[in-house]
């Protein structure tokens, strides 16, 4: 395994983070074990979880995930080995059944001390915010509808401020945002000039069917010293290749969840028939291409994969191990160049 920091701090974590938001639902708690087990015993000391999850978010399985982790870690007493990562769910319409207040003071206090208790630990290595407050373009929308009226007032001053209420509590460690736009992201950071807490990370989809964090988030990360903490970098297992000819093998997550199409469109699949063949022309997987093109980002700490059985997450932890040539870099290029960001 490689190591990084998480910027501007000493926490060390591992280049491949677990994803776990299908521990609940497509996997069992048993499952959930397995897998925790296998990423450790290979050196992923990095976790990542949201009380949303599992997905799809539903009333009855709410934050289950949370509490298959902390179950684990209790019954391993491996708290000190794991640097984890949860998130408060932003509102809408399907998390009106976890709250309604948005990242008010009470809802930030009440979200953190919930998933302390389902974690069964006393602090938060990075604590996200999981997706804005605001009504804007993002999971799957390409443009921002300027002619949008959400009665949003700006209040990230006052989040910072209750953030810091929270490390100074000993409960939060460091901060982070989610699914974030240039403009949000460069408010948070100069408002953390004012003695608030600096966002060191960013949560947000990076893929090859998707690149859209390149234009203006990337020069951020490189610019402000913050990391990309890259979700979906397979696009829901698209990149796997095994949608390609028409396959929809019967427990795949498109087949389960129909309405999670976001990277599954004409063009997506069109893209990835062409990153496949490059794949094979190399003597590489195509999830193993994917993925490593991922880990080689500059502004990426670390890679988010996702997997539901066990050999998916072999080969998904290998591909920290693969370094691209630069001739498939050119290759990748020139279908980006062809079709850009099919899935945004």
């Amino acid at each position: 395994m490689k190591y990084t920091f998480l910027p501007s701090t000493d926490i060390k974590v591992s280049k491949i983070c677990l994803g776990t938001m299908t521990f609940g639902n497509q996997n069992s708690e048993q499952e959930g074990f397995e897998q925790m087990d296998y990423a450790i015993d290979r050196g992923v000391n990095f976790f990542d979880t949201a009380e949303l999850y599992p997905v799809p978010a539903t009333a009855k399985l709410y934050a289950d995930t949370e509490k298959i982790i902390g179950k684990w870690m209790s019954q391993k007493n491996n708290r000190d080995q794991i640097v984890l990562a949860t998130k408060i769910a932003g509102p809408g319409d399907y998390t009106k059944h976890i709250r309604t207040t948005g990242f008010s003071k009470s809802a930030l206090n009440s979200a953190v001390d919930g998933s302390l208790r389902r974690l069964k630990t006393d602090y938060i290595d990075l604590y996200q915010l999981h997706w804005p407050e605001r009504i804007t373009n993002t999971f799957g929308k390409r443009d921002f509808d300027s002619s949008i009226n959400d009665n949003w007032e700006e209040n990230f001053e006052s989040v910072l401020f209750n953030l810091k209420e929270l490390i100074s509590s000993g409960k939060i460690r460091q901060i982070g945002i989610s699914n974030e736009n240039p403009w949000a992201f460069m408010k948070y950071l100069e408002l953390s000039k004012k003695k608030l807490p600096k966002t060191i990370t960013i949560q947000n989809p990076y893929s090859l069917l998707n690149r859209l964090f390149e234009i203006g988030n990337s020069e951020i990360c490189i610019r402000e010293n913050v990391g990309l903490l890259a979700y979906s970098p397979l696009g829901f297992g698209v990149l796997s290749g095994k949608y390609l000819k028409g396959n929809m093998p019967a427990d795949s997550r498109l087949k389960l969840f129909p309405n999670l199409s976001r990277f599954s469109g004409a063009n997506s699949i069109k893209a990835t028939e062409m990153y496949h063949d490059i794949s094979q022309k190399h003597g590489l997987s195509l999830t193993q291409m994917a993925l490593s093109f991922v880990n080689s980002r500059s502004f990426v700490t670390s890679n988010i994969i996702g997997a539901t059985k066990l050999n998916q997450l072999k080969e998904n932890i290998e591909s920290i191990q693969i370094d691209l040539s630069k001739k498939v870099l050119e290759d990748i290029d020139h279908v980006h160049k062809i079709i850009p960001n099919p899935a945004p």
